[in-house]
């Protein structure tokens, strides 16, 4: 099995149930807790939950929107265990496809006042992402308000801060979530610009960064020297912070494994969700406010 998840080189491989040979057949939803979620279907017929067998099929399997990655498993159980501070705060999560980690803060007894969801604003895409919240408002605790917008990475992203608004007037949210978005490592100037404008400009602001060990280390690494430039500090799984550089000790990877979570999930077992977490690394940034000036304010809005 350590040699399966050693092996796993492209974003294919994750799609794989690693502790057997068959894949992991869903007609298109899964349950975490009380939510339940769909996912972008590339055609109207029914599709694998994990597995895309077609890449001929339009914008959701061009974005992935398609799937349920490891990351976002790991950044919901993250959520689940207190481990992301989110009560009272605003959240928005960046390439959502079905929004699990921020969704699910909304369920939290002392939840978020505010969860956006966004991805890219492609008609099947966020039909699907609407249908999703709307099938889960119920299931939302007050006062947690929850939107759904559509919005294309490094744009003009002055309606989403509108939404973000405090009532002092100041805007930026307190938490951003980027799940499994970095393995298109052209993508990232286009996130990191985005990421400079949303992520509010206070001591306690975070963005949670979660990618599957399927995006090279090196590609990893490109995105969090981004992040550093413009003055984030990182904090890694492995517990160290600084400027983003990488721990690859497979011990931390393999200790981390086990699935903390409590809410029941729909066709996946505990030791199938330890497997696909062990895939993962995640990063927790933060702003150095000395070096964020001028860093910041000097991006021009594409």
């Amino acid at each position: 099995m350590t040699n399966a998840i050693e092996n796993v080189e492209d974003i294919l491989h994750d799609s794989l149930e690693i502790l057997g040979t068959e894949r992991v057949e869903d007609p298109g939803c899964i349950q975490y807790g009380d939510l339940v979620l769909t996912i972008a279907p590339k055609n109207q017929a029914n599709f694998t939950l994990f597995v895309f067998v077609d890449t001929q099929e339009g914008k959701a399997n061009t974005l992935l929107a398609d799937h349920l990655f490891s990351p976002a498993l790991l950044l919901a159980e993250r959520i689940e265990r207190g481990l992301v501070e989110v009560a009272g705060r605003s959240i928005i999560e960046l390439g959502a496809g079905c929004a699990l980690p921020s969704l699910l803060a909304a369920t939290l007894s002392e939840p978020p006042r505010l969860v956006v969801v966004t991805d890219y604003p492609d008609d099947v895409i966020l039909g699907n992402l609407r249908s999703t919240v709307e099938r889960n408002e119920k299931h939302f605790r007050p006062p947690c308000v929850v939107h759904c917008q559509g919005y294309e990475w490094g744009k003009d992203a002055s309606s989403l801060l509108r939404l973000s608004e405090n009532p002092d007037g100041s805007c930026g949210y307190d938490v951003v979530i980027m799940s499994d978005l970095l393995h298109f490592h052209s993508s990232h100037d286009a996130l990191i610009h985005s990421l400079s404008f949303l992520l509010a400009k206070t001591p306690r602001a975070r963005v949670c960064v979660a990618a599957g060990t399927y995006t090279t280390r090196a590609v990893r690494q490109n995105f969090l020297d981004l992040g550093s430039r413009i003055g984030l500090v990182w904090e890694n799984d492995s517990g160290t912070c600084g400027q983003g550089n990488e721990n690859e000790d497979k011990g931390d990877i393999e200790a981390a494994s086990l699935w903390l979570g409590t809410r029941a999930i729909t066709g996946i077992d505990a030791a199938q969700l330890g497997v696909r977490k062990g895939m993962c690394r995640w990063w927790v940034g933060r702003w150095h406010f000395p070096d964020i000036k001028g860093a910041v304010d000097g991006i021009t809005v594409v």
